[in-house]
C-alpha cells in the first residue's frame, strides 16, 4: 500500500480534519515519517498572507525532497489552490467537505480542483487520534462574524453546528478507546447550537455524563458567547480551569476598526468574574492592525495590565487580501508591530508566572509527550509542566502536589 503523510497547518479544526482523513483511508497507509511518504496531503491554513507563504515553502520542501505526490486541502484550497494546480505544483486540490472521500481524491490520475460545498455539515466520526493523548472534537464549522481582518468566513462558510447525537457518539467511542480529555473545537466554537435548539453549555453538560470523560476543554470563544447558561457550569469539576476568550484588542477604537462585537468594559467585567472563580484566562491579540496609533496602543496596554490574563495567542497583523483591513490606512510599520507584540508578550508572561506562584494546590496533569528523557504535559490551568520519571508516562494522568515553579514552566518528579 502506498504511504500517505499528512502535513497540517493552522488551527485545531484542521487537526481534526486531518484525523478524519487518516481514519477514512482504506487503500492507503498513514505514515508519520515524511521521508517514507509516496503521497503528501497538505491541510493548509490561509488566515494571513504569511500562512499562504508557509504552505508554498513547504510545497517547495517536498518538491526538493524526492518528489512525493502532493495534494492540497484546507482553507488554502479556496484561495491559492487553483493557482498552485495551474502551476503544476500540486496533483489535486479538494475542499473540506470532500475529506471523507480521501481515497477517491488520492486515486485520481488527472489533475483536479474540487473546492466542495461551503454549506456542508460534518457528519464524520473519529475512533482514534493518531499520535495524540487528547482528542479534538469538531462541533461546528464556519463563522458568521465579519471581522475586518479575517478571510475565514469566506473559505469556511457561515456558522453551522454538527449534530449533537454525532458529537456524543464520537466522544463515547473515543472514551471507550481510553481518551479522557476532550477539546471542543471549530471555526467559532461558541456559536454551537444556533438554529438547532441546543447550546455550547447544554452540549458540554451531556458530554460530561459520558463514562470516561475526565476533562473538557474549549477552543477559543467570544466574550459574548459566555452566556448566563454557560456561567452556570463554571464550577463543574469536568470543565478545565482555563478559558480562552478572544479579545483581539483592548482599545475600544481599535475594536471598532476591526469590526469586533466585544466591548472592552464588558470584557473586563467578564474576566474579573472568571478570575474570581479561579480560572486561568487566555486571549487572542493582534498588534499593528491599521489605525493602531501610539496613543491607542498605550491605552490598550494600560487595559491589558488591568486584566487577569494568564495566557496569550498573539501575532502581528498580516495583510489578508480581499478583506476590509487590507486597504485601511494608516498602516503600522512592521518593526513597530513586532516591538508591540514583544511588549504584550512580556506583560502576559509575567502575569502567568504570578498566577502559578499564587496557586498552592494539586495539579492534575495529562502527560502528552516525551522529549530528551523528560515528560511534558498540561495541568488543569493549561500550564505546561515538565516531569522527570523513570517510567513511561505518556498518556497517563498524574496528580502533583509537590513541584517547582520556574519562569518558563513548572517542574516535577514522579
Amino acid at each position: 500500500m502506498k504511504k500517505v503523510y499528512f502535513k497540517t497547518f493552522g488551527c485545531r479544526t484542521n487537526l481534526y480534519d486531518s484525523q478524519v482523513m487518516m481514519g477514512s483511508l482504506q487503500e492507503y497507509e498513514v505514515t508519520e515519517d515524511e521521508s517514507q511518504a509516496d503521497i503528501v496531503v497538505i491541510n493548509s491554513c490561509t488566515v494571513t498572507n504569511g500562512a499562504d507563504t508557509h504552505v508554498r515553502s513547504y510545497i517547495s520542501h517536498v518538491e526538493n525532497s524526492g518528489g512525493a505526490k502532493i495534494f492540497l486541502t484546507g482553507c488554502g484550497a479556496h484561495t491559492k489552490g487553483e493557482n498552485l494546480l495551474k502551476q503544476g505544483r500540486v496533483s489535486g486540490v479538494f475542499g473540506q467537505s470532500e475529506k471523507i472521500k480521501i481515497d477517491e481524491m488520492l486515486s485520481k490520475e488527472e489533475p483536479f480542483y474540487e473546492p466542495g460545498d461551503l454549506n456542508f455539515i460534518d457528519e464524520s466520526v473519529v475512533d482514534d487520534f493518531i499520535g495524540k493523548s487528547r482528542a479534538f472534537i469538531k462541533i461546528q464549522e464556519g463563522c458568521s462574524f465579519r471581522c475586518s481582518y479575517c478571510i475565514i468566513p469566506y473559505v469556511r462558510g457561515d456558522a453551522r453546528s454538527m449534530s449533537e447525537d454525532k458529537v456524543l457518539e464520537q466522544i463515547t467511542r473515543l472514551a471507550r478507546n481510553g481518551f479522557g480529555e476532550f477539546i471542543l473545537t471549530g471555526t467559532n466554537v461558541g456559536s454551537y447550537g444556533q438554529k438547532t435548539e441546543s447550546s455550547l453549555a447544554s452540549l458540554m453538560k451531556k458530554i460530561s455524563r459520558i463514562r470516561g470523560v475526565r476533562r473538557i476543554r474549549l477552543g477559543s470563544v467570544e466574550p459574548i458567547q459566555i452566556t448566563d447558561e454557560f456561567k452556570e457550569i463554571l464550577d463543574e469539576p469536568w470543565l478545565e480551569r482555563h478559558l480562552h476568550i478572544a479579545l483581539q484588542h483592548t482599545s475600544p477604537q481599535m475594536l471598532k476598526f476591526m469590526n469586533r462585537r466585544n466591548v472592552y468594559k464588558q470584557d473586563r467585567e467578564l474576566f474579573e468574574l472568571l478570575s474570581s472563580k479561579g480560572f486561568a484566562i487566555g486571549t487572542d491579540f493582534i498588534t499593528g492592525h491599521p489605525g493602531e496609533s501610539k496613543e491607542l496602543w498605550d491605552e490598550a496596554m494600560r487595559n491589558v495590565r488591568d486584566l487577569p490574563l494568564t495566557h496569550l495567542h498573539a501575532f502581528t497583523y498580516s495583510k489578508r487580501d480581499s478583506t476590509p483591513s487590507a486597504v485601511m490606512k494608516p498602516e503600522v510599520n512592521g518593526k513597530v508591530a513586532k516591538e508591540r507584540l514583544h511588549e504584550l508578550q512580556e506583560i502576559v508572561k509575567a502575569k502567568n508566572l504570578e498566577f502559578r506562584k499564587a496557586f498552592s494546590g494539586e495539579l492534575e496533569v495529562l502527560i502528552e509527550s516525551e522529549k530528551d528523557g523528560a515528560f511534558i504535559g498540561y495541568d488543569q490551568y493549561f500550564n505546561k509542566i515538565i516531569i522527570d520519571s523513570d517510567e513511561d508516562l505518556v498518556g497517563n494522568w498524574i496528580n502533583l502536589s509537590e513541584y517547582e515553579i520556574r519562569e518558563e514552566s513548572n517542574y516535577g518528579r514522579v
